[in-house]
């Protein structure tokens, strides 16, 4: 956090049941810093999580939490932005919805190729009935997902240059015969030695998730 409060948000959810070959992965952003967005953050957790256990599919979980976020936040003109996906261990799947957030990547070492995780879908708490749509891919194992907030990207130098996404892409790309957490560790302090002397002034949050070879 930039403050000792801060508005992002990074979960992994398993569904119940001990349905252990699916689990899913989001993040999410709420606007502004301070004890403000860090409840809304907080209480978007605890209302995605219950949504979880009773099995709904992801899009409606993205409607029924934004119609949540609406409702609580409506007089304070704060917003959230969310990604959500679900993997399947078994099938090989990955599911996704974009609630206004930026997009995660899906990176290949075999071909090194990124793929954009992109799709329609306003952010929380901002439109009444907005709708959002899954989007499928495969998460072939030994590829890596990369989630995270504008923080990363948007970090800026003391010359007030951002540290954008190709530079993350190319962390990634040189790290990706590592582990999760060690690629996760080179981002952070590839951000961090960008900034150098300059102040953080946004939140900070990631999630690298490699699927292991059978």
């Amino acid at each position: 956090s930039c403050d000792d409060t801060g508005g992002d948000y990074v979960d992994i959810i398993a569904p119940p049941g001990g349905d252990s070959h699916r689990l899913m992965f989001a993040i999410g952003d709420v606007s502004g810093h301070g004890i403000g967005p860090a409840l809304l953050m907080a209480g978007a957790r605890g209302a995605l999580r219950a949504m979880t256990l009773s099995r709904r599919n992801l899009a409606d979980r993205a409607e029924r939490l934004n119609q949540l976020v609406l409702n609580d936040a409506a007089d304070s003109g704060h917003f959230m932005t969310l990604f959500m996906a679900e993997m399947d261990a078994v099938d090989g799947t990955l599911q996704w919805v974009r609630a206004g957030h930026d997009p995660a990547y899906l990176f290949d070492p075999q071909s090194q190729q990124f793929l954009e995780l992109d799709g329609p879908g306003v952010a929380l708490g901002l439109t009444d009935g907005a709708g959002y749509n899954p989007r499928f891919t495969s998460f072939l194992p030994g590829q890596i997902l990369i989630m995270a907030t504008d923080g990363i990207w948007e970090t800026r130098n003391r010359e007030n240059a951002i540290f954008g996404k190709k530079r993350l892409r190319e962390v990634i790309r040189s790290h990706a015969d590592q582990s999760a957490e060690v690629i996760k560790t080179h981002i952070i302090e590839a951000v961090s030695d960008y900034r150098g002397g300059a102040r953080q002034t946004d939140d900070i949050t990631l999630m690298v998730v490699q699927r292991l070879q059978g």
